[in-house]
């Protein structure tokens, strides 16, 4: 049984490993002549569909709501906003900086249908998404 545990801690490592450097890769290898208003992140995302709707789950830790845009854009969503500096920050000594800081962007593939409806919430650092879809 402790083997097996190892294992699935092992790949759960694995994969939160692959979706970060996917994430540094979108990031930093992007070509020069796009770097006007670029993102300087994007949110990691889970896209989950029911029956009636398609949910977006995106982390956005200390992202105020009233700062979101969220748009159909054809066949994405659009999560748009910006994340500020905490007042602390300006004037602290800075032993490490992970959390990202500015404007972000995602664009989010969704799949295939017609979507009306953008229903969102904050919750626990997360903004919860829902598209409705249309028959």
């Amino acid at each position: 049984m402790a083997n097996e545990d190892s294992r699935q801690w092992m790949w759960g490592e694995a994969l939160d490993m692959l979706a970060r450097a996917e994430r540094l890769h979108r990031q930093l290898f992007q070509p020069a002549s796009t770097q006007a208003r670029r993102p300087s992140w994007e949110p990691p995302v889970d896209v989950l569909e029911t029956p009636g709707a398609v949910v977006i789950i995106a982390a956005l830790p200390g992202v105020a709501e009233a700062s979101l845009r969220l748009a159909i854009d054809g066949a994405h969503l659009m999560i748009a906003g910006e994340r500020t500096l905490p007042d602390e920050l300006r004037t602290a000594i800075i032993h490490r900086l992970e959390l990202p800081q500015g404007y972000f962007e995602r664009r989010v593939p969704l799949p295939a249908g017609r979507y009306d409806q953008i229903i969102h919430r904050a919750q626990d650092g997360l903004l919860v998404v829902s598209l409705r879809k249309l028959a």
